[in-house]
């Protein structure tokens, strides 16, 4: 067997070329193994990275070797145990080796291949199939907002940013550092001076030479620049991440019968796209989720899109239940409220027009922005026709329909644009 060794010189990342073609080649095994994982994913855990394995028969490569047909002549290693001509026994059953527990007779076998894939990578896998722009997937995966904040003072600086008091302060001292020893001997050739006239009158000896002495003190004191170069000091100001502030997401979703798996998982995923964006914007965000078909409740994530629980469909019961929500924990006026409500839109006829009131009076006053998203193939329900009534006089409100999982990110877009992009 041929062994090639490259120790040709290049940078720590030579590898990246190769993995991007090992991802090519592998694409369609990758995108399963994370489908997989955002079944089983926090929608708080979307952007980090995610170990993926590949089953060891897909790696498989074809190669080529000689066939056992013809005349041949082969020499092996030399031995001190045979010779030409020797019978060998037969190996006793279970081999040579020396592990524990009985043999297999499956022959060989290799480990599922286990790779990292990276932030970047898991993201653009993510959003594969959603329709996403090249140059909005990539925004979405690296690109942080930074502001500039105060962050003390610095020697260096642009005039428009020096800081006059904090300058004429450093000027000041350094005048009164620097003149000290020559003021305090000022000080004491004026008293010298003074008991000199007193004893002797004007005309004394060394009354002249006194004053000739104070002369030069003030001179030298005079003479100390009023202000240098290097008393400047300039506002020093840094960039920080822009998020500061708190926002909280209520993730609505209708489980009645009506909701299937497939369903249930286009919701999540915009879910997912939504938290990505508000984690751009927001360094602090809580989420709640509320399922409901006859009856709402509060409950985990994982509760939420894999219970089994399901019945008919009361919307107005999820719509009272955030109010509540809102007024026992958020209505404090510091925290930005976003809601999304996933829906097939098919609902009790009699309890629509009670989900526009509450919508209307108790949700859209405490929202910063509340989607609403029919999840079905067909025409438009009941709830649909009831929340059209709403977009005229509410800015922050907005609905859309997805049929497919392509239809997210599209559909995402045209309901956060004023907002969010």
């Amino acid at each position: 067997m041929v062994r090639i060794i490259d120790r040709r010189f290049d940078s720590k990342n030579k590898s990246a070329v190769n993995r991007q073609r090992f991802m090519r080649r592998f694409r369609h095994q990758i995108r399963r193994a994370v489908s997989e994982a955002i079944q089983g994913r926090s929608i708080r855990d979307l952007d980090n990275g995610e170990q993926v394995s590949i089953p060891a028969r897909d790696l498989s490569e074809p190669h080529f070797q000689h066939g056992r047909g013809g005349v041949r002549e082969q020499v092996y290693a030399g031995n001190d145990q045979f010779s030409s001509g020797d019978h060998v026994r037969r190996p006793l059953e279970g081999g040579g080796g020396s592990g524990q527990g009985k043999a297999s007779n499956e022959g060989e076998h290799e480990d599922d291949f286990v790779f990292q894939l990276s932030r970047e990578e898991f993201l653009d896998l993510f959003f594969d199939d959603l329709a996403l722009p090249n140059l909005v997937r990539t925004q979405l995966a690296r690109i942080t907002d930074y502001k500039t904040r105060r962050a003390g003072f610095t020697a260096d600086g642009t005039p428009a940013n020096i800081n006059i008091v904090r300058s004429m302060r450093g000027a000041l001292g350094r005048r009164l550092a620097l003149g000290a020893p020559w003021a305090a001997r000022l000080r004491e050739v004026q008293r010298e001076l003074e008991k000199l006239i007193a004893a002797e009158g004007e005309d004394g000896e060394g009354v002249q030479a006194l004053r000739e002495e104070i002369t030069r003190l003030r001179a030298r004191i005079e003479g100390i620049p009023f202000i240098d170069s290097f008393d400047l000091r300039y506002n020093n100001r840094v960039k920080v991440p822009i998020p500061s502030t708190s926002a909280v997401m209520f993730c609505v979703m209708d489980v009645s019968g009506s909701m299937d798996e497939e369903k249930k998982s286009i919701a999540k995923r915009f879910f997912m796209l939504l938290y990505l964006f508000l984690t751009r914007s927001y360094e602090h965000i809580d989420v709640v989720f509320i399922r409901h078909h006859t009856v709402a409740k509060e409950v985990d994530e994982d509760e939420f899109f894999h219970s089994r629980e399901s019945g008919g469909t009361v919307v107005s019961s999820a719509l009272n239940l955030m109010h509540e929500v809102i007024m026992d924990r958020y209505g404090g006026g510091q925290w930005n409220i976003y809601g999304a409500q996933a829906s097939d839109g098919d609902n009790w006829d009699n309890d629509s027009p009670v989900c526009r009131q509450v919508l209307d009076g108790h949700i859209l006053p405490w929202c910063q922005h509340f989607a609403y998203i029919e999840i079905t193939p067909g025409e438009p329900q009941n709830l649909w026709r009831e929340y059209e009534r709403l977009l005229g006089s509410h800015r922050n409100f907005a609905m859309q329909r997805i049929e497919t999982p392509a239809d997210i990110y599209p559909v995402f877009r045209e309901l956060f644009k004023k907002t969010l992009v």
